[in-house]
C-alpha cells in the first residue's frame, strides 16, 4: 500500500524514530487490526495527516478504523472517548492502545461544519456541541494537561535571547499578564482541537471527532474554532468583522465574558504560532491574534 508522501512526512517530523518505526510497520498493523476486527473493504482517507484512518466496512455496518504511533495524545484520545461515550462525540467501538488502535463510528451524512456557508448558523451548532461534551476534569487516567503546552512558551524569550522575535512585542506582553488568570478558572475535560473540520453532521446530530483529551480551563476550547477555518491567504478586514461577530454569539451562547473570550483566541493563536514556527508555518496564527488584540482594543 501506497501513502501519500504528505502524511509519511509528518509521521517523520512528529515522531522521528518511532515513526520510521511505524511507517515500516504500518502495512502489517492494518492487516493485523482487519483480521482481529474482521474489516473489509479498507479505503484510506484522502486526508491523511498523523495518523491512518480508513472507511471500513464490519459485517454490514460502516466503521472507520484510526491507527497511529502509540503516544500520550493518542491515549489520551482514547480515553477521552470512552468518558464522551458517544454523548457529543463519535463512538469508540474498540481500542488497542499497546498497539494505537481504534475502531470508531462512521459519522453519516458526515458533512464537515467547515461546509456550510453561513458563519452564524456554524457558531451557533459549534456552541452545542461544544457544550455537550464538556465534562467535569477526571480525577484518574491519563489525559493531555493544558498547563504543560503553555509551559512550552516560557521558553519563547529564551530562545530570542530575551526578546521576541518575530512574535510582536505588545502581544506577548498581554498574553503574558492575561495568561495566569485564564489559568485560574476550574478545570475541565474539553476536546481540545475543536474546530470546523472536527465537527460532522450525523444521524443522531452534529458530533466532534479526534478529540485530544484535554483537562484545562474550558475557555480554551473556543481558540482553534477562532483560528478556523484556517486561510492563509485571508482579507483581514473581513477576518476581523467575523471575528468580532463570532465573539459576540459565543460570549451570548457561552455566556462568558467577551474578554475572556479574546484573550483565549489571543492565547491559543500565539501557542499555535509557537508550535508552527520551527517549520516556519506561524505567520497566519501571528496575524490572527494581531485581529484578536485590535478587537480586544476596541472593546
Amino acid at each position: 500500500m501506497q501513502f501519500p508522501e504528505p502524511f509519511t512526512s509528518n509521521i517523520r517530523h512528529a515522531f522521528a524514530e518511532a515513526g520510521e518505526e511505524f511507517l515500516a510497520n504500518l502495512p502489517a498493523l492494518i492487516e493485523e487490526a482487519s483480521h482481529r476486527w474482521k474489516l473489509t473493504d479498507i479505503q484510506p482517507v484522502s486526508n491523511l495527516s498523523y495518523n491512518f484512518v480508513a472507511f471500513a466496512r464490519q459485517a454490514q455496518e460502516d466503521v472507520i478504523l484510526k491507527i497511529g504511533v502509540p503516544h500520550p495524545e493518542l491515549i489520551s484520545e482514547m480515553n477521552a472517548l470512552k468518558l464522551f461515550d458517544g454523548d457529543g462525540t463519535c463512538r469508540l467501538l474498540d481500542f488497542d492502545e499497546e498497539k494505537g488502535f481504534l475502531l470508531l463510528e462512521r459519522l453519516k451524512p458526515g458533512k464537515m461544519l467547515a461546509e456550510l456557508e453561513d458563519d452564524d448558523e456554524r457558531t451557533h451548532i459549534a456552541i452545542e456541541v461544544m457544550k455537550k461534551i464538556r465534562r467535569p476534569a477526571p480525577e484518574h487516567g491519563n489525559f493531555i494537561r493544558l498547563e504543560g503546552w503553555f509551559a512550552k512558551l516560557k521558553n519563547l524569550r529564551t530562545a530570542f535571547d530575551g526578546g521576541t522575535g518575530p512574535f510582536p512585542k505588545e502581544i506577548v506582553d498581554r498574553f503574558e499578564s492575561f495568561l495566569p488568570e485564564l489559568f485560574a478558572d476550574d478545570p475541565y475535560l474539553i476536546h481540545g482541537d475543536f474546530h470546523h473540520f472536527n465537527v460532522l453532521s450525523s444521524d443522531r446530530g452534529w458530533l466532534a471527532i479526534d478529540p485530544k483529551g484535554v483537562v484545562g480551563p474550558a475557555g480554551y476550547e473556543i481558540g482553534p474554532l477562532m483560528l478556523n477555518p484556517w486561510n492563509n491567504s485571508m482579507d483581514e478586514i473581513q477576518f476581523k468583522v467575523r471575528a468580532k461577530r463570532r465573539v459576540d454569539i459565543l460570549s451570548e451562547g457561552l455566556e462568558w465574558a467577551r474578554e475572556k473570550i479574546i484573550q483565549w483566541s489571543t492565547a491559543h493563536a500565539v501557542l499555535s504560532a509557537w508550535w508552527d514556527y520551527p517549520a516556519g508555518n506561524w505567520v497566519y496564527s501571528l496575524r490572527c491574534a494581531k485581529i484578536f488584540n485590535d478587537i480586544s482594543q476596541i472593546n
